[in-house]
């Protein structure tokens, strides 16, 4: 009888899955249809996804096959607790897997889409995702009250803002990650690269300069990647200009908007959309200075988006 080594060896060589070689392991970095995957036993592998489809992010608790030439084919993923994504009428696009909170970076400068953290917390609600805000690129002043403006809406609904300038100081932060599987998500040139080199200093991540005549950062971060984190992980996202919830119903949307949700249900119509709509609780509260009326602007929008990608 062959000893049972040689055997496992033997089925490696030729590609035969049994439970004797089979690993399991973590995405750590995600490229299209292919995955640096994290085996338990700290080897880092090339994974590769059976089919067409790419249905993993980083995050995902994977099974591999077989090792060939330090690659494996990826065979299943274990129940994840959130999978945080992005959608239009065409595709869909994974962002991460098991997440337990994201974080939203914005900058003094350039300029930030509001809508696009309004998009973004309504993603994190519906996956139940704690979220925070980082005012990064503090130490450009003149910038900074316009910046804290804009995000006071948000401060008011009890989201913490964290101000701080990546490049001189990113321990304001620090604690807020401790123990969490944590997203980076913002627009190109908010400075994610840099306060992940900050926090990470041998993390590597590349960095270049803002385009000024563009006033939008150039896309630094190609892929998706993990990075393990004081007793948690970081998991750096590509910057992104839209945030497309198609795949939320306009009850799932209405949810995301934590101040709307005391007053759903008390509007003269069941159907109301909180447009132009009479008796519409949402805008009697925006009337009365208790609402905010940009955030009703951004649920119409998103919700719109939504309702037009359902006709497809």
């Amino acid at each position: 009888m062959k000893p049972s080594g040689t055997i496992t060896a033997a089925n490696e060589r030729e590609g035969i899955v049994t439970a004797a070689n089979m690993r399991e392991g973590v995405v750590t970095a995600a490229f299209g249809r292919h995955y640096e995957v994290t085996r338990a036993d700290g080897r880092v592998v090339s994974g590769i996804p059976r089919g067409k489809k790419s249905l993993y992010a980083c995050g995902d608790r994977v099974t591999l096959g077989p090792l060939h030439d330090n690659e494996a084919q990826i065979l299943a993923h274990a129940p994840r607790t959130s999978l945080l994504y992005r959608s239009d009428q065409w595709k869909e696009k994974i962002i991460a897997a098991n997440a337990t909170q994201i974080v939203l970076v914005v900058a003094t400068e350039p300029a930030f889409s509001t809508e696009l953290i309004s998009r973004a917390l309504v993603a994190a609600a519906h996956q139940k995702l704690r979220p925070l805000i980082v005012l990064n690129k503090c130490d450009l002043a003149d910038a900074l009250p316009a910046a804290r403006a804009q995000l006071a809406p948000f401060a008011a609904l009890e989201i913490p803002v964290i101000e701080l300038s990546a490049l001189a100081d990113a321990a304001p932060l620090r604690p807020w990650l401790a123990g969490q599987m944590t997203v980076l998500v913002g627009q190109s040139g908010m400075g994610k690269s840099t306060l992940i080199n900050a926090l990470i200093p041998d993390a590597g991540a590349a960095t270049r300069e803002i385009s000024t005549a563009l006033d939008s950062g150039k896309h630094t971060t190609t892929h998706a990647r993990l990075y393990a984190f004081e007793n948690g992980a970081l998991i750096d996202s590509p910057g992104l200009q839209a945030f497309g919830l198609a795949h939320l119903t306009r009850g799932e949307i209405e949810l995301g908007f934590a101040e709307f949700v005391p007053l759903l249900g008390h509007c003269r119509f069941r159907d109301c959309k909180h447009g132009n709509e009479p008796g519409c609780a949402i805008k009697e509260g925006i009337a009365a200075g208790t609402l905010d009326a940009q955030r009703l602007a951004h649920f119409v929008a998103i919700a719109s988006e939504g309702d037009r990608a359902k006709q497809f």
